[in-house]
């Protein structure tokens, strides 16, 4: 679905298979060496907290293998998966490495939006992927049986925006695909988010849900 490179000298990036550069969103620090998770929520509806922390994240320099069962949470489910992150030595000489940073979630479902009108959106399966090297870092997405958001581009552009409305034209929600982060200046890492769905006040709902996430560092 969307495949994106950071050079740790000389800023570039690009979206394969999307033919669209554009320039750096402004961080506050590095991204870390590696990390992916599956995803999280915080969202209050009804004066009910829907409450899932971030889920399944692995780090290259801490857990390196991370798996969750399904978690359901008023409006929202997340049905399991596993996040890896490894390094390996490409040149035991000079101790150079290389690190890959993965979530694979499955059977996500966001139900929330349904009594205020809006669709239940469904992902049968996703997968997020940050890679590093020494000289830059590369980061890539994918899912499979999306339901409930219609007419959306393919490719996908990089920080896409799918607003979420009633039949009426209320906005109840945006969900924005393919969000990217460089940090400035330009350090060579990047960050990822699949998808990120946020609650507008059409919907009755505040906050919003994350599905799949990645970042990663150029190694030392």
């Amino acid at each position: 679905m969307g495949n994106i490179r950071a050079a740790r000298v000389g800023f570039c990036a690009a979206v394969a298979a999307v033919g669209l550069v554009v320039s750096a969103t402004p961080a506050l620090a590095t991204n870390p060496a590696g990390v992916a998770a599956l995803g999280s929520a915080q969202f209050t509806k009804a004066g009910v907290v829907s409450s899932v922390p971030t889920l399944a994240q692995c780090a290259v320099d801490g857990t390196a293998t991370v798996s969750s069962g399904v978690v359901t949470q008023s409006g929202v489910k997340f049905g399991g998966g596993t996040s890896t992150c490894s390094t390996t030595v490409v040149d035991p000489e000079t101790d150079a490495t290389t690190t890959k940073s993965e979530s694979l979630g499955s059977q996500f479902e966001l139900s929330a939006l349904v009594t205020a009108g809006g669709p239940r959106v469904k992902i049968s399966s996703y997968r997020v992927t940050c890679n590093a090297t020494q000289t830059g870092t590369s980061a890539s997405w994918s899912y499979s049986g999306l339901t409930g958001l219609t007419g959306l581009p393919n490719p996908m552009p990089r920080d896409y925006v799918k607003e979420i409305k009633r039949t009426n034209g209320t906005l109840l929600a945006t969900a924005k695909f393919n969000e990217v982060t460089l940090p400035v200046p330009n350090d060579g890492s990047i960050a990822l988010t699949m998808l990120r769905i946020t609650f507008a006040p059409g919907s009755a709902i505040t906050g919003e849900v994350v599905v799949g996430a990645t970042a990663c560092s150029p190694t030392p």
